[in-house]
């Protein structure tokens, strides 16, 4: 039985450090998509995602900044579709990359603060399953 336990417990620290690998790899290439003239957020949003799955996070945008979002997912850009919903009662979606052929990258310039909520999903006709990364910088 310990044997076993033990087994276990070395297949998933094997695992989740291959994730890990797999995620430090797209996102150094995500990084690439912060230009010199954004400052990254210091966040790495990262999900391991599988079929139809979603990846959510909350954040807060604020007036009169301009927002560089990158996302990515596998060995090339345009697996990964974010879209940016507020958060106000009734959710409203402000921006999908989905409309622009799952750019990697998008500039959002926010009028006024505001929280919002960015889902991230895989595009099911290039990828099943992987790492989802997004990062965020804000324009100098």
């Amino acid at each position: 039985m310990k044997r076993t336990l033990f087994a276990l417990l070395l297949v998933s620290a094997a695992a989740s450090a291959g994730a890990q690998g797999i995620c430090q790899g797209i996102a150094a290439r995500c990084e690439q998509h912060i230009a010199a003239n954004y400052i990254p957020d210091g966040q790495f949003y990262r999900a391991l995602l599988q079929g139809d799955e979603v990846a959510e996070f909350g954040l807060t945008l604020f007036g009169g900044t301009t927002y560089r979002v990158a996302a990515c997912s596998g060995d090339t850009d345009g697996n990964l579709i974010f879209s940016v919903y507020d958060t106000a009662k009734e959710r409203n979606l402000l921006f999908t990359n989905k409309d622009h052929r799952n750019a990697p990258y998008w500039d959002l310039a926010i009028a006024s603060t505001l929280d919002v909520l960015v889902e991230a999903t895989l595009d099911p006709s290039k990828a099943g399953s992987g790492c989802a990364v997004m990062l965020i910088g804000f324009k100098r």
